[in-house]
């Protein structure tokens, strides 16, 4: 959120720091952990952050500042999170949100049921390129502005889907709304990094990307109901409705750091009141904007400690989401003879895993890395965090397997067993994307924001290239075959992989 009150332009918040060889060899502990972080800090500053947080175990350490979102109550941050993961969830929620509609859409727009799914590949690959414009805008402006115009551009596209009734036309439309509703699929990262320690991270983290994945499976279990009873382009009246909605409550205003450092510096010139920052728009960052700035994540690629996890997170998230929410609203129908309600329940399955898969990804995760830190007396390395990943992997490539091969063997009689797997398979891509995540940020934190719009720009477009083969391959392979080949994707870039970071990442840095 958008600072409030004066903030010293020499104030920064402290990552953690080891404690030093000589402190650990005589047999210091966690104690004396905190204080080698704390050190440095003024007695006034101690005190400051014992009265607001009663503890100087901090991570990062907090400037002497109310207007630090470090130092914002619980109830601000959390509502502040609200707001951003809800506005994520939107995004992949609007992707997702014809699927159970293909058989009407396609019907009503006279193309085949492939084409029709291209309308969601479509707004997938914007998804992933759209955030590389909007991060330095987020940065100059902050995070509201861009929040707010995000939500009334794409309530003007959906308006224009609703009255599309041609394929280009609403492919067009659909393009627009992804373009205007993806900033916050990015963003979000930097926000969670911006507001919480890193002891909470993890678990805030989940709560970001559980939102972002289960918008995947939620909109067509929800849009299956409508689209049975009214016309499908209710779909995208309800959606307009609802960013109406979102628009007007979207009153608090959000963090935003300078783009390169965790240094946080406004111009003591800007001093506003609470309802100054709500109701006004004003650039807080006056470095001029430059070509670099909007691709600038792409550097990312030469970083190995964001590349792995971003490439084993966007394999996993291929088959672990997109695969599912692609296959059953394509095949059921065909196959089971499903009408859309029908099609729609199936993606509680989804749902259901994803919730699961969260607890082991967010709240365990925490867990695992404060009970080492506490048995070392010093923070562990990124890495660590790493090692729940695996349990995520398993999951997704047995439940992958347990779902296609399900499938090959139903015929034409429906049964439950495919949603098995499928519960499975989203339960370890939810693990993956909490851990994968967090790991990423945590390297690299200063930056959160490029993090997450380069990992959302890797998933994203990998998501948009697997709906264009994997009918192909299931009926010209077979269900079994197709789930050979899964797993060997996974195996080969997700897990091999992320036992190199494992092992090597540490003298990556």
């Amino acid at each position: 959120m958008e600072k409030m009150g004066k903030i010293d332009s020499n104030s920064q918040h402290v990552e953690g720091a080891a404690p030093s060889p000589s402190a650990m060899e005589s047999g210091k502990t966690e104690a004396f952990y905190v204080e080698d972080r704390v050190a440095h800090l003024s007695e006034e500053h101690r005190q400051y952050l014992l009265a607001r947080h009663g503890t100087l175990d901090l991570d990062p350490i907090p400037d002497m500042n109310d207007a630090d979102p470090y130092n914002w109550p619980r109830w601000r941050k959390n509502v502040n999170l609200g707001f951003v993961v809800f506005h994520a969830m939107i995004g992949l929620f609007t992707a997702s949100s014809i699927q159970s509609a293909f058989t009407n859409i396609s019907a009503d727009l006279g193309v085949s049921m492939q084409r029709t799914s291209y309308l969601v590949s479509l707004f997938i690959a914007v998804l992933g390129g759209a955030p590389l414009f909007w991060r330095p805008l987020s940065n100059r402006f902050g995070r509201r502005p861009i929040f707010l115009i995000s939500l009334f551009c794409a309530m003007i596209g959906n308006i224009g889907c609703a009255n599309s009734h041609s394929y280009a036309t609403m492919g067009l439309c659909r393009a627009i709304t992804a373009f205007f509703i993806s900033p916050a699929a990015a963003i979000g990262s930097a926000v969670v990094a911006e507001t919480y320690f890193k002891q909470d991270r993890a678990r805030c983290m989940g709560v970001w990307t559980l939102m972002v994945t289960i918008g995947v499976p939620i909109a067509p279990f929800l849009f299956g109901f409508l689209a049975l009873r009214v016309s499908y382009r209710w779909i995208f009246w309800v959606l307009t409705i609802t960013r109406s909605t979102v628009s007007i409550s979207f009153s608090t205003s959000s963090s935003a750091p300078s783009p390169s450092t965790s240094v946080r510096r406004v111009p003591p010139k800007q001093v506003t009141t609470m309802t100054g920052s709500l109701f006004k728009f004003r650039r807080i960052d006056p470095t001029p904007l430059r070509f670099w700035d909007f691709i600038q994540p792409l550097s990312y690629f030469s970083k190995p400690r964001v590349l792995i996890p971003a490439a084993a997170y966007a394999m996993i998230f291929l088959w672990g989401s997109i695969m599912l929410t692609i296959e059953i609203p394509q095949i059921m129908p065909e196959q089971f003879g499903f009408n859309t309600q029908e099609v729609g329940l199936q993606f509680l399955a989804v749902i259901l895993g994803s919730v699961i898969g969260e607890q082991i990804g967010g709240l365990i995760s925490d867990r695992w890395m404060l009970i080492r830190q506490k048995s070392k007396g010093e923070r562990p390395p990124n890495e660590y965090r790493l090692w729940l990943s695996y349990i995520g992997h398993a999951l997704t490539i047995c439940g992958v397997v347990v779902f296609c091969v399900q499938m090959g063997k139903a015929g034409d009689k429906w049964n439950i067993t495919p949603l098995v797997g499928a519960a499975i398979a989203a339960a370890g891509n939810q693990v993956v994307t909490t851990i994968n995540i967090t790991y990423a940020v945590d390297c690299y934190r200063a930056d959160a924001a490029s993090v997450g719009v380069f990992i959302t720009f890797v998933r994203q477009i990998w998501g948009f290239i697997g709906p264009f083969w994997f009918p192909n391959m299931y009926t010209n392979l077979g269900w079994n075959t197709g789930a050979g080949i899964a797993a060997a994707l996974m195996v080969g870039v997700s897990v091999i992989p992320t036992m190199l970071l494992q092992w090597r990442g540490a003298s990556w840095r």
